[in-house]
């Protein structure tokens, strides 16, 4: 891809541009000089305001982003809060595009080159900082966190969600297309993930962060004995009620993986590790290394962001952290990899599948907006929280086309130890939780 010269920018000053405009119009120019330096890969073709045109990027082949920049001040929320001011500007409207994905994948696609900027800094960092902080997966936040996202209601979730109410990355036919339905996509990712336990007939299985239940009750169907364990009352409510009105026996538990006690044939767990948080990673990994008999095996999905830009985004309070998932952070795979080797679980098989994901979502932002223009989301989600969510699926969906977000399944070995300990404690039920913590 090369840049035509004659249509790259217009310098002379726009006339209509506002009171950012006449008195900042330089220094916004100086800013997407910048941005069009570090622009390794793809194109953005811009209308700025007053009309102009310009080219940025355009140095290699990759996205081909249109964007209509109404407001200079949305350079200015970019400039100083990152990804957080971008979502503002959009959701006031001081930016539009009719493709943001392609947007989001370039921004992404970039990463390296363009570093820091478009990053808080100042003040917006350091206070959006504690703000995270404040809202860290320790117990009461950790269930907290989980609420305020899950606990949206399953009325809203079952709009636009498939059959299986699977809230994760499906795993398509070996060529992603349009055809296969995501019900059966979503099928093959447990079956694929079960696969990975080498389960015997009746295993004892743990399900950590069980969503909706549809993997453990993929189980129970098998014949194993499950326990599945969440933080969402709402999930938990729907999960008990669908195992019972399809015959299948699965033990729910509104309860923390902290206080999980007793040891299993078998672990898994489907993006709920994205919710734990980095300082939490080493108890996460001892709960599971605690919680499995020799040689038990664990089967994690998980969500992962290239370690090469990791501690700036760990140094960094991002639009789904702040707007739509509390006390989020996604993975190093290396550290990760790391914290699991360190404690006696061998790291098995990863494989990875981020287009999969890509495919996923595109698939629930039509689900959605097929549900907004038929009137099936409930009533209390407004407009502007509708345009918050389409706006998080399409941010999603580029950074996993763009390849610096990723999603992958990895086998968790535990060597054999000999004879272990059984951690059983006062008020705990066979299956390991509180008794007082039943849905």
């Amino acid at each position: 891809m090369t840049k035509p010269p004659s249509s790259r920018v217009h310098q002379e000053r726009p006339p209509q541009a506002g009171f950012l405009g006449r008195f900042g119009w330089r220094g916004f120019h100086r800013f997407l000089d910048g941005l069009d330096a570090r622009l390794e890969f793809g194109v953005i073709e811009a209308v700025l305001p007053g009309g102009h045109f310009r080219i940025i990027g355009g140095h290699a082949p990759g996205p081909v982003a249109r964007i209509e920049l109404r407001r200079w001040r949305a350079l200015l929320r970019l400039a100083r809060s990152g990804s957080v001011g971008w979502y503002v500007a959009w959701e006031k409207g001081e930016w539009a595009s009719p493709d943001p994905v392609a947007l989001f994948e370039l921004f992404m696609l970039n990463r390296s080159s363009l570093g820091n900027l478009g990053r808080p800094s100042g003040l917006s960092r350091l206070s959006r900082r504690i703000f995270h902080w404040m809202r860290r997966n320790n117990r009461p936040g950790a269930r907290r966190n989980i609420i305020a996202h899950y606990d949206l209601g399953n009325d809203f979730y079952s709009s636009w969600l498939d059959e299986t109410m699977s809230y994760s990355s499906a795993i398509f036919a070996e060529s992603v297309t349009q055809q296969e339905p995501l019900e059966s996509a979503q099928q093959r990712k447990v079956a694929t993930l079960i696969n990975r336990l080498d389960l015997r007939p009746g295993s004892d299985i743990l399900e950590i962060g069980c969503g909706w239940g549809y993997l453990s009750r993929y189980c129970a169907g098998l014949g194993h004995r499950v326990t599945a364990i969440t933080l969402s009352p709402s999930q938990c409510a729907w999960a008990e009620q669908t195992a019972r009105a399809e015959g299948e026996t699965v033990s729910y538990r509104i309860c923390d993986y902290r206080d999980i006690s007793g040891q299993f044939d078998a672990i898994a767990s489907v993006e709920m590790v994205e919710a734990v948080g980095q300082a939490y990673w080493p108890t996460y990994l001892d709960v599971i290394a605690r919680s499995l008999k020799p040689d038990g095996r664990a089967a994690i999905q998980f969500i992962a962001i290239d370690d090469a830009i990791f501690d700036s985004y760990a140094g960094n309070v991002d639009f789904i952290q702040t707007f739509v998932f509390p006390g989020g952070m996604l993975l190093s795979e290396r550290r990760f990899r790391k914290l699991a080797e360190e404690r006696g679980l061998r790291w098995e098989n990863p494989q990875h599948f981020p287009l999969h994901y890509a495919e996923t979502l595109r698939r629930w932002r039509d689900r959605f907006d097929d549900a907004e223009r038929s009137g099936r989301l409930p009533a209390e989600f407004d407009s502007r929280f509708q345009g918050l969510w389409r706006y998080y699926l399409m941010y999603c969906e580029g950074g996993f086309r763009s390849g610096g977000i990723t999603v992958g399944q990895v086998t968790l070995v535990k060597e054999g130890t000999g004879n272990a300990e059984m951690d059983i404690g006062t008020g705990i039920d066979a299956y390991g939780c509180q008794r007082t913590d039943i849905c």
